[in-house]
């Protein structure tokens, strides 16, 4: 496992999932949250073992733009070194549309969802996007 500095592998999850979002090109809005660190699981917790995770989701925008935007996540995230791990639906009562993949070297993981508008809760039509990072030991 690698040794890495924490403030180095959130920058980089938060590059990544700008690329994301560029790739997406969905005009709608997206959630302003940062990186954070958390213990990766499956590791005893007093070991400083950490993993990087940036979720944020775009809203406000078309369910037939947020669609396009995964069909364009199909077609350049293996263009970028991406490999497609998933894609079909969530195990949600809802099945939503899902596209996991991983970056070449495994450094980095992606899972995206495609929530359609439920009159349940007044929820609006979402795409979830995580981004994290592979774990790693800190500095």
């Amino acid at each position: 496992m690698k040794t890495r500095d924490a403030d180095t592998v959130k920058a980089g999850v938060e590059r990544t999932s700008s690329r994301i979002l560029e790739i997406l090109d969905i005009k709608g809005k997206v959630t302003e949250t940062g990186a954070m660190t958390s213990h990766c699981s499956g590791y005893d917790s007093d070991e400083e073992i950490y993993r990087a995770r940036h979720p944020w989701s775009i809203y406000k925008a078309p369910y037939a733009d947020t669609q396009r935007g995964m069909d364009r996540l199909r077609v350049e995230l293996p263009k970028d070194g991406w490999k497609i791990v998933q894609d079909g639906v969530d195990g949600s009562k809802a099945k939503s549309p899902q596209i996991v993949a991983e970056s070449k070297g495994g450094e980095f993981a992606v899972d995206v969802r495609l929530h359609k508008a439920s009159k349940v809760g007044n929820a609006p039509d979402l795409l979830e996007v995580t981004v994290e990072s592979a774990c790693y030991r800190s500095k």
